[in-house]
This record gives C-alpha cells, sequence and structure tokens, in this order.
C-alpha cells in the first residue's frame, strides 16, 4: 500500500515533510485539504488528526502528525542520516532547525497571523506586518546560528539535513511576504544549493497548488 499525505500546499510542516518523502524515495499519494475553506476542521480530518492540524502521513500500516516527528521517523526507519549521530554535534542540529520549526514558524502559522489581524481590527497591512516582525529577527538569528557549522553547501554539512527542511519552507514564507534578506548571505548559499535539489523542487508549493 502507497504512502498517503494529507497536506496543504503553503503549509510549512506539509512542505517539509514533502522534501523529506522526496529524499527518503518514497512515493506518495497527496490528499489537499483546504486551510483557507476549513477542512481541516471537518469531522473526516478531525477522525485523522484530533488537532485539526496537516501533515497527516498514513505510511507503513500507521497514521503519523507532526512534522517533525514524521521526519524523525522516516529518518530512523529509512537511514537518511537528517542529524549526525554524534550527540553534540545532533544538539545543534537540533537546535538549528528547531529554531526555526519550533520557534518561529508556529507564530507565523495561517491560524495564528488571522487571528492577530482579527484582534487588529483588520489594521492595514495586517497579516504582512505580523509576518514580516517575526520572521526576519527569526531568520537573522538562523544566520548568526549558521556560523558555527561547516556548510559545503547545506546547512549543517554536504548533504541535506534537518535544518535544511525547516528552512527551505520559511524562505518560500519569507520571500511571499516581502521579508529582507539580504543581508543573510549564508541563509542565500544555502537555499541556491537547495533550490537546484531535486527533492526540494519537487516538494515546492508552486508545484502542489490544487487543481
Amino acid at each position: 500500500m502507497s504512502a498517503v499525505l494529507y497536506d496543504y500546499w503553503r503549509s510549512s510542516a506539509s512542505y517539509r515533510v514533502r522534501i523529506a518523502l522526496n529524499l527518503a524515495g518514497i512515493a506518495y499519494q497527496p490528499v489537499s485539504v483546504d486551510l483557507v475553506a476549513g477542512d481541516h476542521k471537518s469531522g473526516d480530518h478531525l477522525a485523522r488528526n484530533p488537532q485539526g492540524l496537516v501533515p497527516v502521513l498514513e505510511i507503513d500500516g500507521l497514521r503519523l502528525t507532526q512534522s517533525l516527528a514524521i521526519i524523525d521517523y522516516l529518518d530512523q526507519t529509512r537511514g537518511m542520516g537528517l542529524l549526525p549521530a554524534e550527540p553534540a554535534a545532533r544538539a545543534r542540529a537540533l537546535a538549528l532547525a528547531h529554531s526555526i520549526a519550533i520557534d518561529l514558524h508556529p507564530v507565523c502559522n495561517l491560524s495564528v497571523a488571522r487571528h492577530a489581524t482579527e484582534l487588529s481590527g483588520n489594521a492595514e497591512g495586517m497579516p504582512g506586518d505580523w509576518m514580516r516582525h517575526f520572521i526576519r529577527p527569526g531568520l537573522l538569528a538562523f544566520e548568526a546560528l549558521l556560523g558555527g557549522f561547516d556548510q559545503v553547501p547545506y546547512c549543517t554539512g554536504p548533504q541535506p539535513g534537518l535544518a535544511d527542511l525547516c528552512l527551505m519552507p520559511q524562505m518560500y514564507n519569507a520571500r511571499r511576504w516581502g521579508v529582507d534578506l539580504t543581508d543573510l548571505p549564508r541563509i542565500l548559499s544555502v537555499e541556491a544549493a537547495c533550490a537546484v535539489h531535486p527533492a526540494f523542487a519537487d516538494a515546492h508549493p508552486d508545484r502542489h497548488v490544487p487543481a
């Protein structure tokens, strides 16, 4: 039985799982869950994930939620090598990935930005101002953290790792919301390397716009 991925084309969490599936060489059936239309609140989707979030991956007879947990499962079962084996190096690489996936991404989630816009009385410039307020400082910190790694050419070494899977969806969002990226040379170098990698290119949201 082939894997089934319930996702939304612009979801950062879904995007990073698509990259991981591609890197692992796993064919999957995509099923769109339209967050804008509220499909994630439907009874069918809540039965898959009581949190009402995407992605949900059905694979190996399992139904998995939470993108980082899904990626960890794929890494552990498919030997992808997304994190270093040595404990100290692993902790540093995890911290880099988590700075985006745990600290930055959640406050820029669609539901959070929508709520902030509503609380502002639909103030002019929202939600773009909200997104830029959080994304740029988060990427500045990521840029500084990258200085401690040997980039050749990815975030933590010669092959794509977890940090790259977290960074690329955030860069998509940064460009969508007009974030200034001109002073982030390390990040831009990683982005350029990832952009030409087939696993990343095939996972890009523009290739997953629902019909």
